[in-house]
């Protein structure tokens, strides 16, 4: 009988180093610009230049041609000037791999974290990619991504100091540091000490008076360290502005309400989240076990925001994930013994192998082929020219067309990437910025509202640079007052019909079809 050999276990991956090289090379050489499919990527680059060129974080809008400059609290300063110093030697190829290692190293670690609650090899395997297709819906190279690696950080810091496996809380103030420079997510850091901290008040409450003293200690630990998180998240260029500024966001309801990432989710779309709350709603209640304070507080509170806000929907995720594990083993009583015996056997073989949890260069491998990819240059990203304005904008690139612009608000993303500081947007993606009567007026130009021409006349709008199939591009074909210069099947380009124009208009002669619209 001929044996195979089997290589030795530390050369086999590990479920976590799976994880982790899985999701690094998938994202990175799997579907073109995955993590680009959102062009904020450009203006954060074109900001962190701006911050390294000057040394200084702009307190003023210096994107836009509104005047006087909008204020504008940079409050994911430090993740663009990351983005920028990336960027300068690897360009968009290099953006993409390094949000591809802080997906990856979320993931490894919350299959880590959720190891380190006794869950079985199986159930942390089926949570944590439950967790990861539900969260799949936000992977941009944005900021936010660092919200998603210092959330299960936080969570890990606050359970194992409330369950009394030791005591790691004097990390938090350093945690909150980085956090409230790199993205505004640093608010879901103090929503989670919020719950822990009413956890703790309910535990003096109900504590037996022998044990009161002892619970109250605990919880002026944790009032203590809440107050170093807030006095230190005042290290940032803007002060308290920084820390007000998701209050102030999400206060905007006009914000809330208009903008597509701020909307409630789509149940009628694929949407892994769905089964994720449908997963939790029946855990919960088939649990023989009580709900404890602190789990209620964060359900309630992460379940109304993503309920509340579709961009909610991966913090929701990423704290269930110790809750479901830590209730899943008291549901086993409803479910057919077989199938438990089935999974729990499977664990204990994984287990046994010392392979579920072992360190291996899986992930080392993982990073050095992203790395050659770079070096190489034979995987480039970049933002895809069938769905965004490239040509488009080369073009304008070369012809230098003076005059305001009034641009679909995308649009203004990529431009700033590709033409700052030549081309000043009329709207991006700081929506938050703009505020409410610019956001309303273009609403109300895009939308063929009343008064819609009055707003390109308030802002002196000569050229306009928007989507080719949208209402205001098919009505402009029919306009006798504007030329078209430029279109493709992404965007198309029009000028009014002034003198300063009439070569630009003679050397580009678009003929189109044209669809009726009538505002």
């Amino acid at each position: 009988m001929v044996r195979i050999k089997l290589p030795p276990l530390r050369l086999l991956p590990s479920i976590a180093d799976l994880l982790f090289t899985m999701v690094l090379l998938l994202v990175f050489f799997g579907k073109k610009a995955a993590l680009l499919e959102d062009c904020d990527t450009g203006y954060h680059i074109r900001a962190g230049e701006y911050i390294i060129r000057t040394l200084s974080v702009p307190d003023h809008d210096i994107f836009s041609l509104h005047t006087p400059a909008i204020p504008w609290t940079a409050h994911e300063w430090l993740s663009e000037v990351i983005m920028a110093m990336i960027h300068a030697v690897s360009g968009l190829t290099g953006i993409v791999a390094f949000f591809a290692f802080i997906l990856a190293l979320t993931f490894f670690l919350l299959f880590k974290i959720l190891r380190s609650y006794n869950a079985d090899v199986l159930l942390a395997t089926a949570i944590t990619l439950l967790v990861l297709t539900s969260s799949q819906m936000h992977w941009l190279a944005r900021p936010h991504l660092f919200s998603f690696l210092f959330m299960i950080g936080s969570h890990f810091l606050l359970e194992s100091w409330y369950r009394d496996r030791y005591n790691r809380l004097y990390l938090m103030p350093l945690v909150m540091l980085l956090w409230v420079n790199l993205h505004g997510g640093f608010v879901g850091g103090f929503i989670l000490q919020g719950t822990y901290l009413i956890g703790s008040v309910a535990k003096v409450l109900y504590a037996t008076p022998e044990k009161r003293a002892i619970a109250f200690n605990k919880m002026r630990q944790l009032e203590l360290t809440i107050l170093a998180c807030l006095a230190i998240c005042l290290i940032n260029p803007r002060g308290y502005h920084i820390i007000t500024f998701p209050f102030r966001m999400v206060t905007n309801s006009y914000l809330m309400d208009h903008v597509s990432e701020f909307l409630s989710p789509d149940f009628h779309q694929w949407l892994p989240f769905k089964y994720l709350l449908l997963l939790t709603i029946a855990i919960l209640g088939l649990s023989r076990k009580s709900v404890e304070v602190t789990e209620l507080a964060i359900i309630l509170i992460f379940t109304h925001m993503s309920l509340y806000s579709a961009r909610y929907i991966p913090l929701f995720a990423l704290t269930m994930a110790p809750i479901l594990v830590r209730n899943a083993a008291e549901v086993q009583n409803v479910i057919d013994p077989k199938v438990i015996d089935f999974f729990r056997t499977r664990s204990q073989n994984l287990a046994k192998m010392k392979v579920a949890d072992a360190t291996s260069i899986w992930p080392l491998i993982g990073v050095i082929a992203l790395v050659a990819a770079i070096v190489s240059g034979k995987f480039p990203h970049a933002f895809d020219e069938t769905i965004k304005p490239v040509a488009a904008s080369e073009f304008l690139m070369k012809e230098k067309l003076s005059g305001n612009m009034l641009n679909n608000d995308e649009f203004g993303d990529y431009l700033i990437y590709r033409g700052f500081p030549t081309y000043r947007v009329f709207i991006d993606g700081r929506s938050d910025m703009y505020g409410t009567e610019i956001l309303k007026e273009y609403g109300k130009v895009i939308n063929f509202d009343p008064g819609w021409e009055e707003v390109l006349k308030k802002y002196g709008i000569t050229w306009i640079f928007f989507d080719s199939d949208s209402k205001l591009s098919r009505y402009l074909l029919k306009s006798p007052d504007w030329a078209l210069v430029y279109s493709d099947k992404v965007a198309d380009i029009f000028v009014k019909r002034l003198p300063k124009y009439s070569d630009l208009i003679a050397r580009n002669s678009w003929v189109k079809p044209v669809i009726g619209v009538t505002p």
